[in-house]
């Protein structure tokens, strides 16, 4: 886009027409036309009023150079994929138990990782092409909740082979009866742990 092409689509953005512009910048509607038709070029003192009427710099309305804060404002917000991540890693979770409850096959807890492999996957390659504002809180978000979903598999796995001999996705009543409360502890511990462990690594930030 040339200088015509950003006053015309900033102007585009705000919803406004070429007279409604014009007013804003203090020049007639044949300005506005003469400068998006490429006929003329504003004087520097009404690219500065259109820079912060339209929140840009002066370098992106003379040259296209966006700041940060521009490119932000047009990436996804992160939280979208701390969604999309959470949904999976849920549904793996879910899956692994019905699969589990009906057929008994160690198959379970294999379909179960594969579902939040795939969540944390789509969560770090959507983080990486997201709005860098809105990195920092997502991560908080994804670990403060994830990390009780993503453990439980994992957790429950070798609980049960070292104390049911079984390989299901969640914990059955053991023989001794004391491991079924200690694997409920040490799940709380992680989880707790990595929990708290976000909220201070948020507050010196």
């Amino acid at each position: 886009m040339n200088i015509a092409d950003r006053i015309q689509y900033l102007r585009k953005t705000k919803g406004l027409s070429q007279e409604e512009l014009a007013e804003k910048v203090g020049v007639s509607r044949q300005a506005v036309s003469k400068w998006e038709s490429e006929q003329s070029i504003p004087d520097i003192d009404k690219v500065i009023i259109m820079s912060e009427f339209f929140d840009v710099t002066t370098d992106y309305i003379l040259k296209g150079i966006e700041t940060e804060k521009q490119t932000d404002k047009k990436a996804v917000n992160a939280n979208v994929f701390v969604i999309v991540g959470t949904v999976l890693n849920f549904i793996g979770l879910l899956v692994a138990s019905a699969v589990w409850y009906e057929e008994q096959v160690p198959m379970a807890v294999v379909i179960g990782l594969v579902f939040m492999a795939l969540g944390c996957m789509v969560f770090g390659i959507g983080l990486y092409g997201s709005a860098q504002n809105t990195k920092m809180n997502a991560k908080r978000n994804f670990w403060m909740i994830n990390i009780w979903i993503i453990i439980f598999i994992p957790l429950s796995f070798v609980y049960n082979i070292l104390f049911t001999g079984s390989t299901a996705p969640y914990p059955l009543l053991s023989n001794p009866l004391i491991a079924f409360p200690i694997f409920w502890l040490v799940y709380f511990t992680i989880s707790l742990t990595v929990v708290f462990t976000q909220i201070k690594i948020n507050r010196r930030k």
